[in-house]
């Protein structure tokens, strides 16, 4: 089949052909972890989720490297480490904010429905990678010491041959330095020069200083996604990092989050390019599209900031709890590349869509994924086409379920996957505490599910008793 993706760097869909026909290669950045993702967040973590699996699917599993990174090293990570472990050295601290965020955003995508990434590194693991490609850098004149700080030069970029600073966000001068907010320094050469490495104060994460720089320091932000999609997606390196052939030096796609367009991803490609001798960093640049709240940009000062955690396990979004593959399916309703409305309505919407879908395959064996659908995933992700397939009342179940699983979204029993009497159980428990509420809630999510309850008295007795039934 033709594989057709919308590349950002050239404006325009193109035939996917992978560098090495064997190996598909694909980077998507990660979470910062110093706090719970946001709805927002999850959103590139579906998208590409989708993309992996339609790769595994037309390559096979085993030719498919996805690489998702952890940030673990960042100024928010060390001020939330301060406040919320005030009474620890900060180094100790970071670890404890690190690692229980991380875990709890890897809990989080799980329950979004999304496969684990072939690989996740961790900034903190690739720092001599980082560090080798700064002295490279500097060696060639496009990065420069400055007050302790190694910072790199755009306009020592543009002024070599090879690619242009800009290529991909083709914004004007003028836009770049407002949108890349710029810290101010009397040490940068010009206002657009971002920092590659810059000095750790007393008691801060720290690592001996590349490029001749005396005391401890730590990456910026951008240096660290050049250094871990180097690290795991190209050949081994000469020397043990860098690869003198501009041929192995390019991958697949990268992926993100259409915030990142600038300055991140610029900033990738530049340092990418200039450090490994290549025309450009990855083939393909996919991003998605931004995200609303209830019409509302996400924030918490318009009181509509909310959490995957809050979604999947309180009532803070619409008076309910919502399964992750409801949250899933209302997220893909939307093209990744168009902006999103993440509502109530659409939740409410996706939850119908999936009770409908469940209803359909109740009993089925998975089949084959319909070639039409397949065909629709390879457009550039057309899910409007695979839902429409999908919905179409011929489908035989057996397709449903496949075309289920290539998406992501189980679409078996509710009694295959959920232990249906231990949901009956816990709701009589809340009915006999009078939690109607939290009684309401289990009923409607089960029937959401394709499981109706019905209530009785048992004859004999007359206590309560609860049977249950798969909606046809």
């Amino acid at each position: 089949m033709e594989l057709k993706l919308y590349n950002t760097l050239t404006r325009s869909k193109e035939v996917f052909g992978p560098i090495d026909p064997d190996h598909v290669r694909m980077y998507v950045c990660g979470p910062t972890v110093y706090d719970y993702a946001h709805i927002g967040n999850a959103r590139p973590v579906i998208v590409f989720d989708v993309l992996f699996r339609l790769l595994r699917h037309v390559y096979g599993a085993e030719r498919v490297t996805y690489v998702r990174n952890i940030t673990d090293v960042d100024d928010k990570i060390n001020a939330r480490a301060a406040r919320d472990y005030p009474e620890l050295p900060l180094n100790e601290a970071i670890r404890k904010v690190t690692e229980a965020t991380n875990d709890q955003f890897q809990a989080d995508v799980k329950a979004l429905g999304c496969l684990e990434p072939t690989a996740q590194p961790r900034a903190t693991e690739h720092i001599e990678t980082m560090k080798a490609m700064i002295e490279r850098l500097v060696r060639l004149q496009v990065a420069y010491v400055a007050d302790g700080h190694v910072l790199f030069s755009p306009s020592a970029m543009n002024a070599r041959s090879g690619p242009r600073y800009g290529a991909l966000s083709r914004r004007p001068f003028d836009e770049m330095l407002a949108g890349a907010r710029v810290d101010v320094a009397s040490y940068k050469r010009d206002e657009m020069d971002f920092v590659l490495w810059k000095p750790s104060k007393p008691g801060e994460p720290g690592w001996p200083s590349p490029a001749g720089i005396e005391g401890l320091g730590r990456p910026g932000w951008h240096i660290e996604c050049s250094a871990m999609s180097m690290a795991k997606l190209l050949e081994p390196f000469g020397g043990g990092l860098i690869c003198d052939d501009p041929t192995k030096n390019v991958f697949d796609i990268h992926g993100g989050g259409i915030d990142l367009v600038f300055p991140h991803h610029e900033n990738e490609i530049a340092q990418s390019c200039c450090a490994l001798g290549t025309q450009k960093m990855a083939s393909i640049w996919m991003h998605n599209g931004f995200l609303q709240v209830e019409g509302r940009k996400m924030s918490k000062s318009e009181g509509n900031f909310v959490t995957i955690n809050e979604l999947l396990n309180t009532d803070k979004f619409g008076g309910r709890r919502w399964p992750g593959e409801v949250l899933r399916l209302a997220m893909l309703m939307t093209h990744y590349r168009e902006p999103i409305d993440f509502s109530v309505r659409k939740l409410e919407e996706a939850e119908a869509v999936l009770a409908k879908w469940r209803r359909r395959t109740a009993g089925a064996s998975t089949g084959e994924v319909p070639s039409a659908i397949v065909e629709a995933l390879g457009d550039d992700l057309d899910m409007a086409t695979v839902f429409r397939l999908m919905n179409d009342a011929s489908l035989a179940p057996e397709a449903l379920l496949a075309a289920g699983d290539v998406v992501g979204l189980d679409l078996r029993e509710l009694t295959t996957h959920i232990d249906v009497a231990a949901f009956v159980a816990r709701r009589l428990a809340f009915i006999r505490e009078k939690n109607w509420a939290e009684a309401d809630r289990i009923r409607d999510e089960l029937l959401a599910e394709g499981i109706q309850l019905k209530d009785g008295k048992d004859p004999a007795t007359g206590e309560r008793v609860t049977t249950w039934e798969v909606k046809r």
